[in-house]
C-alpha cells in the first residue's frame, strides 16, 4: 500500500488550523474596523499571496473573455457576499458558535447536489440532514430549544452565519466547472481578485481609507493573519492536498476545524464553553458524517 507523504498531511492540518482560527482573527480585527474594511484588507493580501504562488509555479495565464463573467459571478458569491455575511455576523455571534454553524455546510451541499445535480439521497443521508439541523438548533439556542417557540433564534449574527452556509454550498457548486478547466490556485486567484474588486467598491463607498487608521497593532496582526494564512496559504495547501489524495480523505480533516476554533477562542477571546453547544456541535458532525459517508 502506498504511504501518504507526511508533508501532505501537514499541509491539510495547517489549512484546517488556519481556517479554524479565522473566526477568532476576524473578531479581533472587528474590534478596530468595520467588516468591509477587514474583508478588503484581508483579500487584498490574499490576492498577493495567491498571485505570488501562481507565478512561482508558472501557472499564470489570462482567462478568455468568455470566462470573465463566470469568475465575476463566483467572486461576488464566494468572496464579496459570503465574507460580508460572516464578518458582519461575527460582530454579535461568538466565534465558537459560528464555527459549529459553518460546519453544517456539507449538509447544504448535499441538498444542492440532490436538487440540481440529481445526486441520490439515501434514507441514511436524509437522517443525517435532520440530525445536523437539530445540532445547529442546539448550538444557536445553547440547549434552550423552548426559546424557538418564542421566535428567538440566537443573535442576528447567528442567523447571518447560518445563511453563509448554503451560500458557500452554492459557491462550491458553481466552482465545479472552473476547477475542471483551471489549476485550483489560478482559479481561486481570479475569483478572489473579482471578489476583492467588488469589495473595493463597497469599501470606497463606505468607511474608506480613514477606517484603516483605527486598526491597532492587534488589529493589523489579525488582518495580516487572515490575509496571509487563511486567504492565501490555506487555499494553496488545501488544493495541493486534493491533487494527491481523494477528496473524501481530505474532507475528513474539516471535522477538526470547529474544535480548533473552540480552543483558540477560549484562549484569545475567553469565550465560555457551553456543554449544550459542544453537544450540538457533536450532533452536527455526526449528521455531516452520515451525509458524507460512503458505503
Amino acid at each position: 500500500m502506498k504511504r501518504t507523504n507526511p508533508g501532505v498531511i501537514v499541509k491539510i492540518l495547517l489549512a484546517v488550523i488556519f481556517w479554524g482560527a479565522s473566526f477568532v482573527g476576524t473578531k479581533i480585527a472587528l474590534r478596530d474596523a468595520q467588516p468591509v474594511t477587514v474583508v478588503w484588507v484581508r483579500f487584498g493580501i490574499g490576492v498577493l499571496v495567491l498571485g505570488a504562488a501562481v507565478i512561482r509555479r508558472r501557472q499564470f495565464k489570462l482567462p478568455p473573455a468568455r470566462d470573465l463573467g463566470y469568475f465575476a459571478l463566483i467572486g461576488a458569491v464566494g468572496i464579496t457576499w459570503h465574507q460580508w455575511l460572516q464578518s458582519t455576523g461575527l460582530i454579535t455571534a461568538q466565534a465558537t458558535t459560528s464555527a459549529w454553524i459553518v460546519a453544517s455546510t456539507p449538509i447544504f451541499m448535499a441538498l444542492l447536489g440532490w436538487i440540481f445535480f440529481k445526486e441520490t439521497l439515501s434514507l441514511l443521508r436524509v437522517a443525517g440532514i435532520f440530525i445536523a439541523a437539530f445540532g445547529v438548533l442546539m448550538v444557536v439556542t445553547k440547549g434552550d430549544l423552548q426559546s424557538l417557540s418564542l421566535g428567538q433564534f440566537g443573535t442576528r449574527g447567528d442567523l447571518l452565519m447560518l445563511i453563509s452556509s448554503p451560500n458557500w454550498a452554492v459557491f462550491s457548486a458553481l466552482s465545479r466547472n472552473g476547477l475542471r478547466r483551471y489549476p485550483a490556485a489560478l482559479m481561486m486567484l481570479y475569483v478572489m481578485a473579482f471578489g476583492w474588486l467588488f469589495t473595493t467598491v463597497l469599501f470606497a463607498a463606505g468607511p474608506g481609507f480613514a477606517d484603516l487608521a483605527n486598526l491597532t497593532v492587534n488589529g493589523w496582526a489579525a488582518v495580516a493573519y487572515l490575509g496571509i494564512a487563511c486567504s492565501g496559504l490555506a487555499y494553496i495547501f488545501w488544493y495541493d492536498a486534493l491533487q494527491v489524495l481523494p477528496s473524501a480523505h481530505v474532507g475528513v480533516f474539516l471535522y477538526i476545524e470547529p474544535l480548533v476554533t473552540v480552543v483558540v477562542a477560549g484562549f484569545l477571546l475567553a469565550e465560555p464553553v457551553y456543554l449544550a453547544a459542544l453537544a450540538g456541535g457533536a450532533i452536527i458532525l455526526l449528521g455531516v458524517w452520515l451525509v458524507n459517508r460512503r458505503p
